[in-house]
């Protein structure tokens, strides 16, 4: 096994061994992927501090996200098809998050279902939820998360409408992946993963197929998730999700600082400043040139999260340094997990450690609770 020094290194042996249409999923934006690449490019702008001769002793990255105490101020980000990466993807990447001390949050759109995580793991997970016009099918996935005990629930309202991804059009996505002669010379490429996904029997959308009304298998899912996702959705909706939920709830998909305090308004616990990692308005704002403005205008009244962008321990400090409470890595996980599956999500979350651990000493911290813009050069944030 090639050594592992930071989060690229998970990127390049996970692209050679997941199939390109899943892999090309995870690792891609919409349109021209403008803001995409944003994301990574405007963390590398911003500028850090080095400070010397002061006590660096005794360093700590324990904090708290939600009022849920963390390892760090990092979680796992709700990602789709989690279980296409790597056989029973989710149900490791939630492992390995609950021995490191981190949050996982399970994505409706998973493979691996709701029922699955609780079952494979002790302590309470987050769940995200996306709108869907059947709203028995919203209450019924409300109990179940409820039924698992989850700590909190992540909505996401930046996708009434699917933003157009070029790679996934091109790719033919479907899960399981669709046997064409392409698929199958691919597929006959990536032999491990090929093994590992004939042992589960996960391989559908294990959190609708048999619970949504007449979705028994993926064709019917197909066209259920074609004419699900409400574009008619309204601050209305989030009320009525917060009433029927009654717990932590975590809004996700903010980048306008008038949706912001809407949000605040919403009595929702936090949000998370996100753009769903490029993948939706191509030409929108990187998640960190947006946080500024958004804590501004709410920062004194709920916890700002941040998500998109992240690769690195160095971008989880610039987060906070600039107010984000806690932050989310997507990509960066998966990464791991189509490398190395369970072992792999585990060792991105000791390099984001790490690295953030290197970085605050360097910067004149012992506490992730102190960092503020003083560790930034001014000018370049």
């Amino acid at each position: 096994m090639a050594v592992i020094t930071n989060i690229e290194d998970l990127r390049i042996l996970a692209e050679r061994r997941v199939p390109r249409m899943f892999y090309d999923y995870a690792d891609s934006g919409s349109w021209t992927e403008s803001t995409y690449r944003a994301n990574s490019s405007d963390f590398e702008k911003i500028k850090l501090r080095q400070r010397v001769a002061v006590n660096m002793d005794n360093r700590t990255l324990a904090s708290t996200m939600v009022g849920i105490p963390v390892a760090m101020p990092v979680a796992l980000a709700p990602t789709g098809l989690t279980g296409m990466q790597h056989a029973d993807g989710e149900i490791l990447a939630a492992k390995a998050a609950e021995r490191f001390g981190v949050p996982f949050t399970l994505s409706t759109m998973s493979i691996c279902s709701i029922e699955d995580i609780a079952a494979n793991t002790s302590k309470p997970f987050w769940f995200q939820v996306y709108f869907m016009r059947d709203r028995d099918f919203m209450t019924r996935l409300v109990e179940r998360a409820r039924a698992a005990n989850c700590s909190a629930l992540v909505l996401t309202l930046d996708l009434q409408i699917l933003g157009q991804r070029h790679k996934d059009i091109r790719n033919g996505l479907t899960a399981p992946p669709k046997l064409t002669l392409k698929n199958m010379l691919n597929l006959a490429t990536k032999p491990t993963w090929c093994l590992n996904m004939l042992q589960t029997k996960r391989r559908s959308f294990g959190n609708i197929v048999g619970h949504a009304k007449n979705v028994s298998d993926m064709s019917s899912l197909s066209s259920w998730t074609a004419e699900q996702f409400d574009p008619r959705l309204s601050w209305d909706d989030v009320e009525w999700l917060r009433r029927a939920w009654g717990g932590k709830l975590i809004i996700k998909g903010i980048l306008d600082p008038e949706d912001a305090r809407i949000a605040a308004q919403s009595g929702a616990d936090a949000i998370i400043v996100s753009n769903h990692g490029g993948r939706q308005l191509d030409g929108a704002l990187s998640s960190i040139a947006a946080l500024p403005a958004i804590m501004d205008a709410v920062g004194d009244r709920m916890e700002v999260h941040l998500d998109s962008g992240i690769r690195s321990g160095q971008d989880v400090l610039k987060a906070l340094a600039l107010g984000a409470k806690g932050t989310y890595i997507g990509r960066a996980f998966l990464y791991g997990l189509g490398a190395m599956g369970e072992a792999g999500v585990t060792a991105c979350l000791n390099i984001i450690r790490k690295e953030m651990d290197t970085t605050m000493a360097l910067c004149g911290l012992t506490d992730v609770k102190q960092v503020d813009s003083n560790i930034l050069v001014p000018g370049t944030y």
